[in-house]
């Protein structure tokens, strides 16, 4: 391409960790043609319109490190990939998606580079690169943009394809304590944690949310009748199926009452103090479309209030407040809304929000509020005209610290007798910070999968760490959810290596999973043949509950192409570099980015885990400082140097001595396997396996907690038939 113009050549999704980060990336190779000679401080107004079109990129430190570091590189000159980054990341920022990566790097041929932005979702990350470059050349060309647009298309991508947040911050707590997290569905179903010690959760419910529990909490009246039983507090009512019934069991109850849907949400459909027939008989019309069955109870006095309960403790508590207006002599009732009430940013209709857009529709609560005071949506009150439009469902203030003891010990109960592991409480009492006898408050619903926003957002008080509550309830203490991950990388020598280690954790009793060139096992049973090393089939042995350890074999190819199909390892191999040759498809550069690449697999060693590395080989060995964990040096001879400056430190080391097999730490070593035996020799001959092979899973086991006498006899057995396993 020899125009002014910015092309792109390919787009990859990396899912996994990969050669730039750990979260899943779009890798762009761009082409700018005739612009790598006109960097941004040579283009007339450039730096003005894109300032003022994205003022928040005084926000991106870029490579000075201060703020305002990417514009001083505006200034300075740089060229538009390094640009399109940035300017993708700050769309992504505006449109509401999680803090992002992102890097330019040269692409190989002049004028063509590799832009990489972090985004979990490969449509949003795809379209805000889109978007980017559209954005950057109607700045080089001095054309009109519309910004406010772009952002209001992407944001509505990253609302419909990404997590929500409060699953989002559920994932980001289980982050934070490297528990690994798999998106299930296109919806918010993820896996947090990786085969049998596995959990998911679904929004704010979770694997250990019945669906007898969830039933019962749908159910109002059911659930008043089992709080009842326990001696919870709860407020009189009756199921009734006609507008007349509503209002003979009002008369009963005593007025005034409340008219709601038995199994409704968000307070949609909610009536409060009722008092007059004509009233509730239209609150039963109103309650009636939002549920399958109306009730009437008793109206309270009091503030609702919804506690957050997580496991056995309270972890968060908001007040809530009703919404008014104030006419103006000028407005409608209508439009008062749409300016005092909606135009406030954590309202909105998406469920992202922690309060809803108030809607004034026809046989509504909030119209028939209205009505209660001579009004409709398209009266206009007065100037100073105080008009009261919702009662319900605007939970504002957080007031977690001042809940009373018993009142949090209420709500628990109560969501024990429902059934629950997580509920939101409603209460209604005039005092949170008084027990519920003392001020006549009542629990008036318990409910599954509760809205986390408003406690993540509350408009007054503090934001409360929910999701670390969650988290901690899966994952009690120093549970991570992981179970032993083996990964390996050489040069197509790595393949025997696998499955000998995956049969040697399933002689330890382990139902293991391997990927493997050879196809996808588990418990050595070949499940499937072709594409085993491809991302979506590898990543099939982590979400198998029955999985207790898994072995990855991958390449440089599927490492450039896909990323890694787990986020990190306990133990990471390395046994041989490979050439360059052959992935010229990939822009992967010369022999020399090799290492960089193979690096990843070490990049991914957890703390607790060790890198085994083949101390034969100088550039493999060099991988040894990049592991967060621990390092064990193979080789064939213990004369090797980089192995005996290992072992002279007390490092673990694995290397063949007159035909024998060695394992030692520092001057303690075991003697694990002769190639005298007669069984070693056979597969040694038959070619089966190699002496490095060996020393490989070896390695691989004793960094798994394997014994000597189980490698032994894992190691004679190899190939046998697993039948009577």
């Amino acid at each position: 391409m020899s125009a002014k113009n910015i092309q792109f050549l390919r787009m990859t999704h990396l899912r996994g960790p990969s050669i730039w980060t750990y979260p899943p990336v779009i890798e762009a190779l761009v082409d700018i043609g005739e612009l790598e000679n006109f960097p941004s401080n040579t283009l007339p107004g450039f730096n003005e319109r894109l300032g003022a079109w994205l003022p928040g990129l005084i926000e991106h430190r870029c490579s000075p490190g201060v703020r305002g570091g990417f514009l001083q590189r505006l200034e300075t000159g740089t060229w538009p990939g390094h640009i399109l980054e940035h300017v993708a990341l700050e769309l992504q920022t505006l449109a509401g998606a999680p803090d992002g990566y992102g890097r330019a790097r040269d692409g190989g041929p002049v004028g063509v580079y590799k832009v990489i932005v972090s985004m979990p979702h490969k449509e949003v990350g795809l379209r805000s690169l889109h978007m980017a470059r559209d954005l950057v050349m109607a700045a080089i060309e001095d054309r009109p943009f519309d910004v406010p647009a772009a952002v209001e298309e992407l944001t509505d991508l990253v609302d419909s394809q990404c997590v929500g947040p409060s699953t989002q911050c559920i994932v980001k707590a289980a982050h934070e304590r490297r528990i690994p997290a798999i998106r299930l569905n296109a919806g918010n179903l993820v896996q947090l944690g990786y085969g049998i010690h596995q959990r998911r959760i679904w929004t704010a419910e979770t694997d250990r949310t019945s669906a007898i529990a969830e039933g019962i909490s749908k159910d109002k009246d059911l659930t008043k009748q089992l709080l009842t039983t326990c001696g919870i507090p709860v407020p009189e009512g009756v199921v009734v199926e006609s507008p007349q019934a509503a209002w003979e069991a009002a008369q009963e109850i005593g007025l005034p009452v409340c008219v709601k849907p038995s199994d409704g949400n968000r307070a949609r459909g909610v009536s409060l103090d009722l008092r007059e027939q004509a009233d509730i008989e239209t609150a039963y019309a109103v309650a009636q479309a939002q549920g399958s069955e109306v009730i009437v109870e008793r109206f309270v006095q009091g503030i609702e209030h919804r506690l957050l309960v997580v496991g056995d403790r309270l972890v968060a508590a908001n007040r809530g407040e009703t919404a008014s207006v104030v006419g103006d002599g000028l407005h409608t009732v209508r439009e008062l809304v749409n300016l005092q009430i909606n135009s406030d940013p954590r309202r909105g209709s998406d469920g992202n929000l922690p309060l809803e857009t108030v809607r004034l529709r026809q046989s509504s609560p909030e119209v028939l509020e209205l009505q209660r005071q001579g009004l409709t949506p398209d009266s206009v009150p007065a100037n100073g005209q105080s008009v009261l439009v919702k009662r319900t469902g605007n939970m504002t203030t957080d007031v977690t610290d001042v809940v009373h003891p018993d009142v949090a010990a209420q709500a628990v109960l109560a969501t024990r007798i429902v059934g629950l592991d997580i509920a939101g409480v409603d209460i209604v009492t005039t005092d949170i910070t008084q027990p519920l006898a003392r001020t006549g408050g009542v629990i008036v619903e318990v409910n599954a999968g509760p809205s986390l926003l408003m406690h993540l957002n509350p408009a007054v008080g503090q934001p409360r760490p929910v999701g670390e509550a969650i988290a901690e309830h899966l994952f009690p203490g120093e549970h991570n959810g992981r179970i032993p991950v083996v990964g390996i990388m050489g040069d197509q020598d790595t393949t025997r290596s696998a499955k000998l280690i995956a049969w040697l954790l399933h002689l330890k009793g382990l139902h293991t999973g391997l990927a493997c060139a050879d196809g996808l096992f588990l418990d050595q049973r070949c499940v499937q043949k072709d594409k085993a090393m491809d991302f979506d089939q590898a990543e099939r042995l982590l979400v198998n509950r029955a999985v207790q350890a898994a072995v990855f074999e991958s390449d440089v190819r599927h490492l450039l192409s896909e990323g890694m199909p787990y986020d990190r390892c306990q133990v990471g191999i390395v046994t041989r570099m490979p050439p360059a040759a052959g992935l010229e498809d990939l822009n992967a550069a010369d022999e020399e980015k090799i290492p960089s690449y193979m690096r990843t697999q070490i990049d991914l060693v957890l703390p607790q885990g060790f890198a085994v590395l083949n101390a034969a080989e100088p550039a493999v060995a060099d991988l040894a400082q990049y592991s967060d964990g621990g390092v064990i040096f193979y080789a064939q001879s213990e004369a090797q140097a980089r192995l005996t400056e290992h072992r002279q430190g007390g490092g673990r080391v694995a290397f063949w001595r007159d035909g024998l097999l060695i394992l030692a730490e520092g001057e303690n070593q075991t003697e694990v396997l002769s190639v005298h035996r007669p069984a070693i020799a056979r597969l040694l001959k038959d070619g089966r396996l190699t002496s490095d092979d060996m020393l490989v899973a070896a390695c691989a086991a004793w960094a798994l907690d394997t014994s000597a006498d189980l490698i032994r006899a894992g190691v004679k057995s190899y190939g046998q038939s697993t039948s009577s396993h």
